[in-house]
């Protein structure tokens, strides 16, 4: 299996959420928690993430059926979602938030409608890519364990190079002759 050519293919994946304003800074800020203690940790953060987040639009959609023009109850839940698209790095789904928490502010139900919709097209968008994204990562062998494996051999490399120039250097006298060993 070509490996090199999954992990292109994951890093194009990756680049495209940014690219395309899916995901922002924040996301690699999660990213960078990760380490050989939580191999799997971006992955299982964006898993609670769309549980999460599927929960708070359910709650919302019943919120909207239930309590009709009650502006302050669907800000409070759509606040909570944004604080968790925030946290993850969601900037589109974030930023339809925003846009939904406006026109809580304006008190227009059918601009809060419409942002639900952008909102729901954005969750599922999101979803899939990086569904996507994870199991191309998961077909590839992580670069940094192979980048770690290459590293080693570089530095015994190096290390059995520096062990025979001293070798030489000690046949070599101080004036730059060759010396015979001691029989």
């Amino acid at each position: 299996m070509d490996y090199s050519n999954l992990r292109r293919q994951a890093a194009s994946l990756k680049k495209g959420l940014f690219d395309q304003g899916h995901l922002d800074e924040q996301f690699r800020q999660v990213e960078d928690l990760q380490d050989e203690a939580s191999p799997n940790f971006v992955e299982e953060v964006v898993v609670v993430f769309f549980k999460d987040s599927g929960r708070l639009i359910s709650n919302l959609e019943q919120a909207l059926e239930k309590y009709p023009r009650d502006f302050n109850r669907w800000d409070a839940y759509m606040q909570q979602l944004k604080g968790s698209c925030s946290s993850i790095g969601a900037s589109r789904m974030k930023n339809e938030c925003m846009s939904f928490r406006d026109n809580c502010g304006q008190r227009s139900v059918e601009g809060c409608m419409g942002s639900l919709q952008k909102l729901k097209r954005e969750h599922a968008i999101l979803r899939q890519k990086l569904e996507s994204y994870f199991q191309v990562t998961l077909e590839a062998p992580p670069c940094q364990s192979w980048c770690h494996d290459r590293w080693i051999i570089s530095i015994n490399l190096l290390t059995d190079v520096c062990m025979f120039t001293m070798q030489l250097l000690r046949q070599v006298g101080p004036a730059g002759a060759a010396t015979r060993p001691a029989m």
